[in-house]
């Protein structure tokens, strides 16, 4: 049988007597958080090199020495499967004259792994134990020599870094915070198994695509969604917990059920953003993850994973799930499809003297609070 979330013990999110909208209210934004270089070397320097960052799924580094790669902000990072079960992770950076110890992008039972320049060979920590012809370099140059390591680790059935380092990373779980993790933690996504990636290379910032999914304003007119769902997303609630963001859309064809019963675990798509870009959306079934990878000021790589449960399809109770969810998949990605689109109009117009500002209403207040805390950690 697959698994079905439920809210359980977490507290009620929506419904009657729960506040829809933190006491924020509408505002006015500078057009420049997507824009200017400068902001986004900040970003790139005390944000994105401090705070956890999603690098891959967990099956993806099943066996002992199975690796992969994350590749974002000018970053280039290697995950490794350690003997013991843990995660090691170290920048993709040959210590001897920069170029990248490891090209592919996956792969599967590395013992050691070799620069194709010079030869260097690096453990599966990032340490240096072979150099060429080593009695011709300075013997206190290569002792204890590694490619800087960074913090890895796992929740979810997913793969996290932060830059920072195992020194200096808060704790993978304060950073998602507990708040979520109980929250999102009901979908079991550990036990659910990825189905499908899809990529775009998206000319625009990736905050702008965490904006996208910041807020429902646009699902009428984007999206052309019914005026039944427009109507029962008025009530959808929207909280803010630290860095993060929880909201909770009403499905208008379980309002019945939701008024006799608050579990918007059944009843809502439940929505989750994890600072700075990693954004959980969650219908009763399946899970989609969007992940806004930053490459450049007004460059994104941005990958959408499809996350369902696994079961036997000659079982006709999860064959009739798996079709389900197909046919909903189907229908997301030409959603998500119309937000790319829009994303090229974003495009013609980023440098444009006629943009200068974005102003807001109190139901995009996620967005507003987003750019205001981006703006706080870039200049502390």
């Amino acid at each position: 049988m697959v698994h079905i979330p439920t809210r359980g013990d977490v507290p009620v999110r929506l419904g009657p007597g729960v506040q829809t909208l933190p006491d924020y209210g509408p505002s006015v934004m500078d057009a420049d958080v997507y824009r200017d270089p400068v902001r986004f070397e900040l970003e790139r320097e005390r944000v994105l090199a401090r705070h956890w960052i999603i690098a891959g799924r967990s099956e993806q580094l099943a066996g002992i020495g199975d690796w992969l790669t994350f590749e974002g902000h000018g970053e280039t990072v290697v995950v490794t499967r350690q003997p013991d079960g843990s995660l090691a992770a170290f920048h993709n950076v040959c210590q001897h004259r920069g170029p990248a110890i490891v090209g592919e992008l996956v792969g599967c039972g590395a013992r050691r792994f070799t620069c194709p320049y010079h030869g260097w060979v690096y453990d599966t920590t990032g340490l240096v134990v072979g150099v060429p012809e080593r009695e011709d370099f300075d013997p206190n140059h290569l002792e204890g020599l590694r490619s800087p390591a960074v913090a890895a680790d796992e929740w979810g059935g997913w793969v996290w870094i932060n830059l920072a380092g195992p020194d200096e990373a808060p704790p993978l779980l304060d950073g998602i915070g507990p708040e979520i993790t109980a929250d999102l933690g009901r979908f079991r996504m550990e036990d659910m198994i990825l189905h499908e990636v899809v990529e775009w290379d998206v000319p625009v910032s990736y905050k702008a695509i965490v904006d996208g999914f910041n807020e429902i304003y646009h699902t009428k007119q984007l999206h052309g969604v019914s005026p039944e769902w427009v109507k029962a997303a008025r009530d959808t609630s929207f909280h803010i917990v630290g860095d993060n963001y929880m909201c909770f859309v009403p499905r208008a064809e379980r309002l019945e059920q939701l008024a006799a019963d608050p579990d918007h675990h059944r009843y809502a798509i439940c929505h989750y953003v994890v600072f700075p870009n990693t954004v959980f959306n969650c219908n009763p079934e399946h899970v989609q993850v969007f992940n806004p990878i930053p490459i450049d000021v007004d460059r994104t790589r941005f990958l959408c994973w499809q996350l369902i449960y696994p079961g036997d399809l000659d079982d006709p109770e999860y064959a009739t799930y798996h079709e389900r969810t197909m046919a909903h998949w189907e229908v997301l990605k030409k959603v998500v499809g119309e937000d790319i689109e829009i994303y090229g109009q974003l495009e013609r117009t980023k440098r444009s003297s006629g943009y200068t500002r974005h102003i807001l209403n109190e139901r995009e207040c996620k967005i507003a609070h987003y750019h205001e805390n981006m703006d706080r950690k870039i200049r502390t």
